[in-house]
């Protein structure tokens, strides 16, 4: 049986945030991610399939998506293309190396209906986002493969809109059940570093 080695290539540095200004300073954050007002959550592309737990990933994605809404900063977008931020997440295993099933479209998901706090949601998503690796739906083939990478969850920030294809994030963090609901300290975190970012901004406006 032919099997894939798929290396996650995604970051292999256990730290939690990105853009540092250098030295002790805080992290600091674009300003598109400051002005953003949509977002867009998305599994990981190169993310398999888990052969013990089939459905992690995108019970991390509904679970980051509440937690967004429940946050109530940004407006959650129907596609990527649409979004002022894209959001990546991954679910870790808790291993540096794990069988997973390669092949399957993991972002594609009926219509639904997410009630919060704050109101609610619908959308779905169907075919592949901009900057998808994920196989086309008469493509779709199981493969076995081992991925070697990062153990723990992994949430990452990027520029979204029409023709920003994912390049570097803007800032990520990466932890053992970083998107676990109900907290999902991975939410939290953005939430801080956003925070922390416009008080910066503001100081450095009421500088003369």
């Amino acid at each position: 049986m032919f099997i894939r080695i798929r290396l996650v290539a995604a970051i292999l540095v256990l730290s939690t945030s990105l853009a540092f200004a250098g030295g002790d300073k805080k992290p600091v954050l674009p300003a598109y991610v400051l002005s953003a007002e949509t977002v867009f959550v998305l599994i990981d592309p190169d993310a398999g399939t888990s052969t013990t737990s089939p459905m992690a990933n995108q019970k991390a994605r509904d679970d980051v998506e509440k937690a967004l809404m429940k946050w109530g900063r940004f407006r959650m977008a129907m596609n990527a293309g649409d979004a002022d931020l894209v959001v990546v997440v991954r679910k870790g295993s808790g291993r540096i190396v794990q069988p997973t099933i390669g092949g399957l479209p993991t972002n594609d998901r009926p219509v639904i209906v997410q009630p919060t706090d704050n109101g609610g949601r619908i959308g779905g998503q169907k075919g592949r986002p901009p900057g998808s690796t994920d196989p086309a739906p008469q493509d779709t083939h199981p493969v076995p493969q081992i991925e070697a990478g990062v153990s723990d969850d992994m949430f990452l920030v990027y520029h979204g809109g029409e023709g920003n294809p994912l390049g570097s994030p803007a800032w990520r963090y990466i932890g053992k059940d970083a998107l676990k609901s109900p907290s999902v300290p991975a939410v939290a975190e953005f939430r801080k570093a956003i925070e922390e970012a416009e008080k910066q901004q503001q100081k450095q406006k009421s500088k003369p």
